[in-house]
């Protein structure tokens, strides 16, 4: 392994920012790891879709935690800092690791730690979603401010993932959610030097990647991975099923909406995502080196050489 003062290498960014080609190239040069750090490329069911690495891609460098979840498995970022922490310890010493990914949560999790939330038992998550079923998200999110109006506060009506996760987290502990955002458990990386970079695209050519990209993945086989994922009828709430294209591809099949109809709301949606991704780690993580996508390489390998620093830790 190359002679280097970090422990680890993050690259975050907005979907179709560069990011997959830099960690390859990174990993082919420092000999490192390619270790995921998107929320949907943990699941096995959606390659295509996910634009995980692709079989010939993998093969150029070692890749970590891609596709390793079922999409049944409700995957929090809890388990995966669980997963990240174990990989650290394989490649202590041996492998420099490179995350990857645009899931700002991931990577605060792993620098700042997560908040000491005790996990939700799974007959209360039933319960909850017994109860949740047939209500309308303004619904669900008025009977989060009955119980817990505190944190019914801090979201939005219509995040309806997020409030019926506030729901069991009520209903699990008594507690509001927002009374466990103090106290943190250390993230792997909270004490470790690292290099932090984003890769920001100027936006018109990002939403026209992105438009790009979803036509190819159609022309790819995005449309039969849903159509299999379709056909286990599993829980519409599931990560997995809430995916980029998956509900506007599942319309289709449906025969709800056109194919073309299909493809603009799968487009429109991820052309949103990427814009919240670039306001999500603009306030969340402010320490981050933006970088354009062709200065990447570069950044990092005078982040390598420069005096390196660990991750702040302790922050809410």
């Amino acid at each position: 392994m190359s002679d280097v003062r970090i422990g680890a290498v993050l690259i975050a960014g907005p979907t179709a920012s560069g990011k997959s080609a830099l960690g390859i190239r990174l990993a082919q040069a420092l000999d490192g790891v390619v270790v995921n750090a998107d929320s949907m490329q943990v699941y096995r069911d959606l390659r295509v879709l996910t634009a995980r690495p692709t079989p010939d891609e993998e093969a150029l460098a070692p890749h970590r935690l891609y596709g390793h979840v079922d999409a049944a498995m409700n995957f929090s970022v809890g388990r995966y800092v669980a997963d990240a922490t174990a990989l650290l310890e394989e490649l202590r010493g041996r492998k420099l690791p490179i995350f990857v990914g645009g899931t700002g949560l991931y990577f605060k999790a792993l620098t700042e730690g997560l908040s000491d939330i005790p996990p939700v038992p799974e007959e209360v998550r039933e319960a909850v979603r017994r109860e949740s079923d047939g209500l309308e998200t303004p619904e669900l999110h008025r009977l989060l401010m009955e119980r817990d109006p505190e944190t019914g506060r801090t979201l939005r009506p219509s995040d309806r993932l997020r409030v019926q996760r506030a729901l069991e987290i009520y209903a699990a502990t008594g507690r509001p959610l927002v009374s466990f955002h103090g106290a943190r458990q250390p993230g792997p990386l909270a004490s470790v030097p690292v290099v932090k970079i984003f890769l920001a695209p100027e936006r018109e050519e990002l939403r026209q990647r992105i438009d790009a990209r979803f036509l190819a993945m159609m022309e790819g086989g995005a449309l039969e991975e849903v159509r299999a994922l379709g056909e286990r009828n599993l829980d519409p709430m599931l990560p997995a099923m809430r995916a980029h294209g998956v509900p506007s591809l599942l319309a289709y099949l449906r025969g709800e909406i056109s194919r073309e109809e299909a493809i603009a709301r799968g487009q429109g949606d991820t052309r949103r995502y990427a814009k919240r991704q670039f306001t999500w780690f603009r306030h969340q993580l402010p320490d981050w080196a933006w970088v354009a996508p062709e200065e990447g390489y570069e950044a990092v390998m005078g982040g390598l050489n420069a005096p390196a620093r660990p991750s702040p830790s302790g922050r809410t």
